[in-house]
């Protein structure tokens, strides 16, 4: 599927899941991304540093029409500034997989697609027939030193949510709690779920925190990004788990 070329010519996105989606959906439309963006493997355009730190003089000096982003991994100041260079910043806020493929057909619609992708129709479907493994419950690792866990309000635990895995810490005040390591050992999960980012948790770094307790090493892509590898995610995590659980 190609866009239309309308008034969004060039596209900025400072969001790995969304430069990922619209490479895919619009070939070409893309000018720009950040060093984070790793999909498509072959993307060829120029990158404007990190998604905490891009480079607003870069940014703007691609002149684009579009830039995206996401409340969550942005900040503030960064999309402040670009806007006061006079560019279009669109926001994203995805906390739950329904608000995902939402904010998706949003974006999509906002760079000129003319119409809902095909991997998007792949996603819902998926996602729709998803069998639950659990009730299971598991807390969920995101950095070590300190600990960081999932806590309220995240993409990645409404994913597992609906695998049928309740993650511990959902109801805790803070969205990426720091605990120390007795208290995740204490709570007493079913399952440790170690995704490979934002921190690269490894067989052999990692599990031997939580001794006597079946770990799960999961594809942090398939469990954080919002994009075409919403697709393939159930069944790759669904995998994961359950190679886990025996």
């Amino acid at each position: 599927m190609t866009a239309v070329r309308g008034s969004v010519r060039r596209v900025v996105s400072l969001v790995p899941s969304l430069t990922e989606a619209v490479a895919v959906t619009a070939p070409g439309l893309l000018v720009g991304a950040t060093d984070w963006c790793t999909h498509p493997a072959d993307l060829d355009v120029a990158r404007v540093g990190g998604t905490k730190n891009p480079d607003v003089a870069a940014v703007t000096a691609l002149r684009p029409d579009l830039v995206l982003a996401n409340e969550e991994e942005n900040r503030a100041p960064d999309l402040a500034a670009l806007r006061a260079a006079g560019l279009d910043v669109l926001v994203t806020e995805i906390r739950t997989l329904d608000q995902g493929l939402r904010e998706l057909e949003r974006v999509l619609a906002a760079c000129g697609a003319p119409r809902r992708p095909r991997w998007l129709d792949e996603a819902e479907a998926a996602w729709d027939s998803v069998a639950p493994l659990g009730p299971l419950t598991a807390v969920v690792p995101i950095w070590r030193r300190p600990w960081m866990v999932l806590g309220r309000d995240t993409f990645a635990g409404d994913l597992l949510a609906r695998l049928g895995v309740r993650n511990l810490y959902a109801d805790h005040p803070e969205r990426y709690p720091r605990l120390p390591l007795d208290e995740l050992r204490a709570a007493g999960p079913d399952l440790v779920v170690l995704p490979d980012e934002p921190y690269c948790f490894t067989p052999d770094d990692g599990p031997e925190a939580f001794p006597g307790t079946a770990a799960a090493l999961v594809d942090g892509r398939m469990l954080t990004w919002y994009g075409p590898s919403l697709a393939e995610a159930p069944r790759a995590l669904a995998r994961a788990l359950r190679a886990a659980h025996r």
